[in-house]
């Protein structure tokens, strides 16, 4: 029996499709990459950008083709809006919470699929309530389910979070995702995910130093923590846990403790609960990686406003420079928004002298799209889809004369770089510095992915550089 899984999406999705195989893996089921050997094929689908959505429909309308010739399974899962949900009741099989993961068996044996490897065993009533699942027009449940988990499984947390209690198989040796916290509080009106993945839940932070722990014992190089907003962690749970800075601290003083090279990220901090001494925790242990992804949306306070960002340039400003004081060697990513509903010309205007200000290394730019659940959705979209693409053109153009100006300092140094796999240039390898600047360089030794070595930079373009192989095993050189 054969599974296939699509991802769309962030990290977090990325993250949740590794407990996903890991309950597949429980049930005896071996991963696919082709589709149409599968017998159950799954979605860990996105909610928060349309283009996503628009793939599952691609993607569903396909496989039910196939279900006339063959008997197939399919479930979605995810950051899944509530109208999504509904409708994806009518074309998948099983929809469901990734907060009920560790029941996903006893669905699909619910379903009537024959599942190798696991016992079950049903509630004490030896059946199911009525008020535990729907039925929809196909007659298929909708999987909001409140079974006992497996015996195989642990039991779920108190907030619900059943996917923290899976081990995932990780889709890399190397590289690693610890999620420390789900969900968020901040509603800012563009975006779908408090919608999606609702309240803010951190993670207990003996499970994420447990897991960090033996990552890096297993000798993984690169390891991101996972959240919507992760230095929030812990104000769920005051008086209970510790606070973000704190978990930091103890992720460091474990690669200190191990002697080992590892660069630990984190994604996505929000400007509004970032603190000092996380800045200040970041510059004193060499194994948490100095790049800062600090996404800024807008340069115009009153864009900010509306967005319900709660910060002003002044307070994103404090940041920069407590990024640029105390590790002047940090790379800064950030993201932005053009076309947000009511933008004016000077409004984008200020969002261009933000960008030119603040030098960043990389900006994702997005073209402002309303989302359903969102509080903008119902506000007129009143910037035309031709200005939008014009706005971000002007930007992506400037980004490229700040970000040539960090890469041309590169050329002629020598970086350690973590390889991450063969590059598009034929006969290269891609890597990535600490401060997740791409370098190529020219090697068919497939045997050094995974692997630091040193590259000494001869070229550079203002995302990317190219460079020598210097050596395999190196000291920590430049770090950038």
């Amino acid at each position: 029996m054969k599974y296939h899984l699509v991802v769309l999406g962030c990290q977090m999705n990325q993250s949740d499709s590794e407990r996903v195989s890991r309950i597949m893996l429980e049930m005896g089921y071996v991963l696919t990459n082709n589709e149409q050997d599968a017998d159950i094929i799954g979605i860990i689908a996105c909610s928060v950008r349309q283009k996503a959505i628009d793939k599952v429909y691609a993607k569903i309308a396909k496989w039910n083709k196939w279900k006339n010739k063959r008997s197939l399974i399919t479930f979605v899962s995810g950051c899944i809006l509530p109208d999504d949900q509904i409708k994806f009741l009518k074309l998948f099989d099983l929809v469901f919470d990734m907060k009920i993961i560790e029941e996903f068996p006893r669905m699909l044996r619910e379903y009537g699929v024959n599942i190798p490897n696991v016992n079950f065993y049903l509630s004490d009533n030896d059946g199911l309530n009525s008020d535990t699942y729907s039925y929809n027009d196909d007659n298929k449940k909708s999987v909001f389910l409140n079974l006992k988990p497996l015996d195989a499984l642990p039991e779920s947390n108190d907030d619900g979070t059943q996917a923290w209690n899976v081990d995932p198989i990780y889709n890399s040796t190397f590289e690693a995702f610890v999620p420390i916290q789900n969900g968020c509080n901040k509603f800012c009106t563009y975006c779908a995910v408090p919608y999606t993945r609702g309240r803010e839940v951190s993670r207990p932070s003996d499970h994420i130093i447990k897991e960090v722990e033996l990552l890096v014992i297993k000798g993984y190089k690169s390891i991101t923590l996972l959240g919507q907003n992760v230095n929030s962690y812990g104000l769920d749970k005051k008086g209970y846990e510790i606070s973000f800075s704190m978990l930091l601290e103890k992720i460091g003083k474990i690669i200190d403790k191990h002697g080992k090279d590892v660069w630990v990220y984190y994604t996505s901090p929000h400007p509004r609960d970032m603190t000092k001494d996380v800045v200040e925790v970041m510059a004193r242990y060499k194994g948490i990686a100095k790049q800062i992804h600090l996404p800024v949306q807008s340069g115009d306070d009153e864009v900010l406003m509306r967005m319900n960002r709660k910060y002003n340039i002044d307070k994103y400003s404090e940041i920069i420079k407590w990024v640029r004081g105390l590790m002047p060697q940090a790379t800064i990513f950030t993201d932005i928004i053009v076309g947000f509903s009511g933008e004016t010309d000077e409004q984008f205007e200020n969002t261009r002298k933000v960008l030119r200000k603040f030098e960043y290394n990389m900006a994702y730019i997005a073209m402002y799209s309303p989302r359903p659940g969102a509080k903008s959705f119902e506000w007129s979209d009143d910037i035309s889809h031709v200005e939008k693409k014009r706005r971000y053109a002007v930007l992506t153009e400037d980004l490229t004369i700040v970000a040539q100006k960090w890469t041309d300092q590169m050329v002629g140094k020598t970086y350690q770089v973590l390889v991450r796999g063969n590059d598009r240039k034929e006969g290269y390898l891609s890597a990535h510095t600490e401060g997740k600047i791409i370098v190529r360089f020219e090697s068919d030794d497939n045997s050094l992915i995974g692997n630091f070595v040193n590259v000494k930079i001869v070229s550079a373009g203002p995302f990317s550089a190219e460079g020598v192989l210097v050596e395999k095993t190196v000291e920590i050189p430049v770090s950038n």
